[in-house]
């Protein structure tokens, strides 16, 4: 079945944008007073991006009080590293090598959009690579060298093929809360967006509805599957680039960040929890908890 059929346009793009709203270019805490450090409970009810280190297997969860992991056999979050940047775009690279965005420490005497930065240490110590005070990226992807982000100060779409140390800029179709890289062609892209799901196969150059009546969040772990969260928190899958879907379960609360690493989906939930499925989204279970 079709889940456009079963919902109406306004709940769907409603729910999902609700995903994508937080942290619109401001410094860590200006949404109020910051939660007393330790307090991990509170500091994970505002993800941002979820990733999973190849080399180790340990959940990376990226928050608007820095970085919290869990190592492969435990589940409760600790802090990674001392800073509590706001990281807003997140992605892994390789064994302890991370990407990101965002906005610094308020201790830190930095601008206040961090650009594009990198940790090579699992999040211990980050750097700037470029775009410093230029850039907040509020997505950013990477498959090899190849990087795309989506800039919130200027709603612009930037893309990168040598990790993200020059950018030529692109037009998105729309406002960008949600985007994956094809894993067999790395020109070709999924976008959610404020009016629905796009595709382009030139790296952004051009771009195609697929589907204008469905929005969320979204993991590509292989070619002929495609997974999609809506604000619902329903699972779906489309195994024909986004103009199809199916039902498969349902993580059972809005969704903050979706990911896929290997063949396990994760998807974070508002009360700073991750759950994980190994069945293609049909069942989940607790990963991690604050």
């Amino acid at each position: 079945m079709r889940i456009s059929r079963q919902l109406s346009v306004a709940v769907l793009l409603t729910g999902a944008l609700a995903l994508g709203a937080c942290g619109e270019d401001s410094t860590v805490g200006s949404e109020g007073p910051a939660p007393a450090q330790g307090d991990t409970r509170a500091e994970l009810e505002h993800i941002h991006g979820l990733g999973v280190d190849p080399g180790s297997g340990g959940l990376y969860v990226a928050t608007h009080y820095g970085l919290f992991r869990a190592a492969e056999d435990q589940t409760k979050l600790q802090r990674a590293g001392s800073s509590r940047q706001d990281i807003m775009g997140f992605s892994v690279v390789g064994r302890r090598r991370f990407i990101g965005s965002g906005h610094p420490d308020p201790s830190e005497n930095q601008p206040p959009n961090l650009g594009l930065i990198e940790s090579r240490d699992g999040g211990a110590n980050w750097s700037n690579i470029s775009l410093l005070g230029k850039a907040d990226f509020h997505v950013l992807e990477s498959s090899g060298s190849r990087v795309y982000g989506f800039d919130g100060t200027q709603g612009r779409l930037m893309v990168s093929s040598d990790g993200g140390r020059s950018w030529q800029q692109r037009t998105p179709p729309a406002g960008v809360f949600g985007l994956k890289i094809d894993p067999g062609d790395r020109d070709s892209v999924v976008a959610s967006t404020e009016r629905g799901l796009f595709s382009s196969r030139t790296a952004g150059n051009s771009w195609r509805p697929v589907n204008e009546r469905l929005a969320g969040l979204l993991a590509w772990p292989r070619p002929n599957r495609l997974y999609l969260i809506d604000g619902q928190g329903q699972a779906q899958l489309s195994r024909d680039g986004g103009r199809r879907w199916q039902v498969v379960g349902s993580i059972e609360g809005q969704p903050a960040a979706f990911i896929a690493s290997g063949t396990d989906l994760y998807a974070a939930l508002g009360d700073g929890s991750v759950k994980r499925s190994t069945t293609g989204g049909r069942l989940w279970t607790v990963r991690a908890t604050p």
